[in-house]
């Protein structure tokens, strides 16, 4: 019997015929899932992790029915806000979902002079005035000037810093508001958000996320500064300046005698743990990374060393030599904008250009869970931009800690944020964001 030429070549067909089907139906790669470095044994980029869980702004805050406002105020609040630009906006948030809470009238609030942190701008220096009280609107009533009876008062100071426990402020801070018309706090640390109506909850998701917008020329200033940028590009926020590493009680004992000298200025009386405790305080995640460990997570995740960063972070930042060692194309606010202009900058102003550069970026690393960490990542599940990660210190410490190096130590590192990817961890706080499985 003859063998048919037809059956193989058939089979050539239909194989390369489903080749070529599969290939115009998948998606098109993200930006920046370049492809993987050679000899990695991995096949693709932390950015290619497929997610089973993100986060969105809950439909009761976007869709919602706006509870009617009170026909009477039962005072003014005014907010003070104390510390860097994203600590204020914090404190801010806070506030406005408080004065909500009290069926109060919000004063503009005060940004305090600070000069820890070089800076003099206040509110209406950074944020849109008139366009944070539209967007507030309906949801609590803001006003730039006091009525006349008491425009040329003094707020009564209600303390806020000294309660132990979950602040109450129906209980602690209502009664002084009707007494004295006009008050002012910085809001607790630990709070009893519980007993928030949703009015007030979803008052402070407006505050937070859709009414504050950067003055005309501060937005113009950094429209320039992210279009400067060369693109697809990841924001790098990387803190490890000497005040922030003091801070942590964490050793170090393998930097360079400058940075050492630097930390050791800046720790005054808050001295590093050491011995056992100094391990304990390690694996709890609470030091944090250095440049030259940053990288070495980044290349366990196959980020190429061809990426574009740029380098969300303040001045003073320490061994950096490794890390533009490995990372070349590094870029900062201080190289890409006009000297003259970043020099007249405080640090409020430089905060927001990285703060605005940072939720538009293609990607943005964290190596912290700070203040702007925290703001960013929820901007960014705001705005539906997901690649979003933040490094791990606990898991850098506790693999470490257990002799990993190496590739082994590699493949730990991706195991652990391929896992945070999935489950879009950290990416957003509950207050305002609903999870959605995928």
């Amino acid at each position: 019997m003859i063998a048919s030429p037809m059956k193989p070549l058939f089979v050539f067909i239909s194989t390369f015929s489903l080749l070529f089907i599969i290939i115009l139906l998948s998606p098109s790669p993200n930006l920046l899932q370049i492809p993987v470095l050679s000899g990695s044994s991995l096949g693709f980029d932390i950015w290619s992790v497929k997610r089973i869980v993100e986060w969105r702004p809950c439909k009761w805050w976007l869709q919602g029915h706006l509870t009617p406002l009170p026909v009477k105020t039962n005072g003014y609040i005014r907010v003070d806000c104390y510390g860097g630009l994203n600590q204020m906006r914090r404190d801010l948030c806070d506030g406005v979902g408080i004065a909500r809470l009290l069926n109060a009238t919000l004063v503009l609030p005060k940004f305090e002079v600070a000069a820890y942190w070089n800076e003099s701008s206040g509110f209406a220096d950074v944020f849109d005035v008139d366009y944070f009280i539209q967007k507030m609107s309906g949801f609590i009533e803001v006003v730039k000037e006091l009525p006349k009876d008491i425009e040329s008062k003094e707020p009564f100071k209600v303390d806020c810093s000294k309660r132990k426990g979950q602040f109450d402020y129906i209980e602690s801070v209502l009664p002084s508001l009707l007494e004295h018309r006009y008050i002012s706090f910085t809001p607790a640390m630990s709070q009893r958000r519980d007993r928030y109506p949703q009015y007030a909850k979803a008052t402070l998701c407006q505050a937070c996320y859709s009414a504050l917008r950067l003055t005309s020329s501060l937005e113009k200033k950094a429209i320039e500064l992210l279009e400067a940028i060369p693109k697809p590009f990841v924001s790098l926020h990387l803190r490890f300046e000497p005040d922030m590493v003091a801070y942590s009680q964490c050793e170090y004992p393998n930097l360079s005698p400058s940075s050492l000298a630097a930390i050791e200025a800046a720790r005054v009386d808050r001295k590093p743990w050491t011995g056992e405790l100094a391990q304990i305080w390690r694996k709890r995640g609470k030091c944090p990374l250095t440049p030259n460990e940053t990288v070495l997570i980044l290349q366990s995740l196959n980020i190429p060393t061809s990426t574009n960063i740029y380098l969300a972070a303040g001045d003073g930042l320490m061994e950096m030599e490794g890390f533009r060692s490995v990372y070349t194309n590094v870029f900062t606010k201080s190289v890409l904008l006009n000297q003259e202009d970043f020099t007249r900058m405080h640090g409020n102003t430089k905060a927001a250009l990285d703060y605005h550069v940072s939720i538009n970026s293609d990607a943005y690393v964290a190596t912290y869970f700070g203040n702007m960490d925290k703001m960013v990542a929820a901007m960014r599940a705001y705005k539906q931009m997901h690649n979003t990660l933040f490094l791990s210190r606990k898991a850098f410490a506790e693999l470490t800690s257990q002799g990993l190096e190496g590739e082994e130590l590699k493949k730990a590192l991706w195991e652990v944020h391929k896992n945070d990817i999935a489950i879009s961890r950290g990416f957003a706080l509950p207050d305002c964001f609903c999870e959605f499985e995928l």
